[in-house]
């Protein structure tokens, strides 16, 4: 099934590259090396991209609608329209506590 290609370098600075015979020691203290070396390799997340956008009155948000009557037929009747336009996103906020990043590859709980 599997091609015979040599296999890539993880970027990351926590990944092993050693072999499956290594013995566990080993592959701890090289991990260990390498976390020590790297000043950006930190499994911490301290901001994110907010999800919420300001409107024209200042307003914030997830979405913002616009109510509309359409009439039909002598018939009056009322939609919400979803504005997409003239909106601007919050931005990047600072998270409360900080997360661990999700391409972390460590096993922080074993059951």
């Amino acid at each position: 099934m599997g091609g015979s290609g040599s296999k890539p370098k993880g970027v990351w600075p926590f990944s092993s590259s050693g072999a499956g015979g290594e013995a566990p020691g080993e592959v701890n203290e090289q991990c260990l090396a390498r976390l020590r070396g790297s000043k950006n390799a930190t499994p911490f997340v301290f901001t994110r991209r907010s999800s919420l956008y300001f409107d024209e009155d200042g307003d914030l948000a997830h979405e913002f609608y616009e109510e509309t009557v359409v009439t039909k037929n002598g018939r009056k009747k009322s939609k919400l329209k979803k504005i997409q336009k003239n909106l601007i996103p919050q931005g990047i906020i600072k998270l409360d506590h900080p997360r661990i990043h999700v391409d972390f590859p460590v096993i922080l709980c074993e059951i």
